[in-house]
């Protein structure tokens, strides 16, 4: 397969359990990155060593060290080291972007396999392999209840010319679902290949505690403009789901809080509008972005 020119931005946060994977991952890619910048974002373990290390034997991982802010900030904090990341890229050329997660293992082919499914489809705007959990030795993924557009944040790639269209990432909870829904908008076809796994160490939202997680997965949904009556059905549906009721109340208080404080939301209302007719045709039973086979631009 002929080379391609992508870059990898991971913003990380006391990962020295894991980044060593991450980057032995990256090394043994049949497809390597032309750049790959690491975000150190004010970790208080040895990730910053760590890192920096790799950067002295790898002329093409560029280390940016980021003051402690003190606490994690989910959502936000993690596209504020990501754009300071991206500043570091302004004028050069690429076909590829990927955020990518620090806590991950991939499979030395894992690149050069996701790109020929985006040479494949030249509507494939946004994709990834499927996220998931080694438990007890055997690979689970690590959402079975994600929609078939949904590409989890732990790693994503963008074409170029779907990213330029969705102007970038914005700065707040739930940019991982922004963007796939201006994708979708716009008419790009955003994806995840089951057939293309990767290892993700530590549990989306580990980090942060079940009960939180849950809490800022529901703020998330706010700020993309959820329908109230898509939301209330989502969270009758996750109480006999595990975690039995921390789940959907942790949501369903998330999503509230959102009302409660007056939190601004996502700044374009026609993609409200797009994302709320789409739950509302789900809810109908009829053709949206949770239809198997769906190609965007609806």
């Amino acid at each position: 397969m002929t080379r391609v020119k992508y870059i990898v931005i991971s913003p990380v946060r006391n990962e020295q359990d894991y980044i060593h994977t991450t980057v032995q991952s990256l090394v043994s890619q049949t497809n390597q990155p032309v750049l790959w910048i690491i975000v150190n974002d004010g970790s208080t373990d040895r990730t910053g060593e760590l890192v920096a290390e790799a950067a002295s034997r790898h002329g093409w991982i560029r280390v940016l060290h980021r003051p402690d802010r003190g606490f994690r900030r989910a959502g936000s904090g993690v596209m504020e080291a990501f754009h300071d990341g991206f500043k570091l890229i302004e004028g050069q050329s690429w076909q590829y972007l990927v955020k990518l997660d620090g806590d991950v293992t991939l499979e030395p082919d894992y690149f050069e396999r996701c790109f020929t499914h985006f040479a494949a489809n030249p509507r494939l705007g946004i994709a990834g392999g499927l996220v998931c959990n080694r438990v007890n030795g055997t690979l689970c993924a690590e959402s079975s209840g994600d929609p078939p557009f949904h590409v989890r944040g732990a790693t994503k790639i963008y074409r170029h010319e779907c990213w330029q269209a969705i102007g970038g990432l914005m700065p707040v909870t739930g940019w991982d679902t922004l963007d796939e829904l201006k994708a979708n908008m716009l008419g790009w076809v955003t994806q995840t290949f089951p057939d293309i796994k990767l290892v993700h160490h530590r549990p989306a939202g580990g980090a942060y505690g079940t009960w939180s997680n849950w809490v800022k997965n529901g703020h998330a949904n706010y700020v993309a403009g959820y329908h109230p009556l898509f939301m209330l059905v989502k969270c009758l549906k996750r109480l006999f789901e595990k975690p039995y009721l921390i789940g959907a109340l942790g949501l369903w208080v998330g999503f509230l809080n959102g009302y409660l404080k007056r939190a601004p939301r996502v700044g374009d209302p026609s993609l409200i509008r797009y994302f709320r007719r789409q739950q509302m045709q789900r809810l109908l039973g009829r053709r949206s972005l949770w239809s198997q086979g769906i190609t965007g631009g609806h």
